[in-house]
């Protein structure tokens, strides 16, 4: 599985440069996303501007991966889906489960606004 990991000051953004993701690519790319959790910046984005093929397994992996980060207090956010992905997602019901963004700018504002709403929800 081929990524690029830019690492920011509040998350890192992990750029899956494939255009089929398989289940088991999906398996390797989730094995590599989850330590991020116990990181100092734990939040992530997954940019899948490359990915114009996913299969539902992998769809369902994902949203999995995306509901442990939550679990955890840690942001998850997917952006830049192609429409066949897009649409694939939507079809078996998953895009609802995951969050999702048009661009990775408004993912950046995703994990922000998800930072302070934590702060906030630790100062009650």
């Amino acid at each position: 599985m081929i990524v690029k990991i830019d690492t920011k000051e509040k998350f890192t953004v992990i750029t899956a440069n494939e255009v089929k993701l398989t289940a088991i690519m999906t398996e390797e790319l989730i094995k590599m996303l989850l330590p991020y959790q116990q990181k100092e910046v734990p939040h992530v984005i997954l940019n899948m501007s490359s990915v114009k093929e996913i299969d539902e397994k992998s769809g369902e992996m994902l949203a999995d991966c995306q509901q442990q980060f939550y679990e955890h207090n840690c942001s998850f956010v997917i952006c830049t889906l192609q429409e066949t992905v897009e649409n694939l997602l939507d079809k078996t019901e998953l895009l609802e489960l995951m969050n999702v963004t048009p661009t990775e700018s408004e993912a950046w504002d995703i994990v922000q606004m998800e930072e302070i709403e934590r702060e906030l929800m630790g100062d009650e």
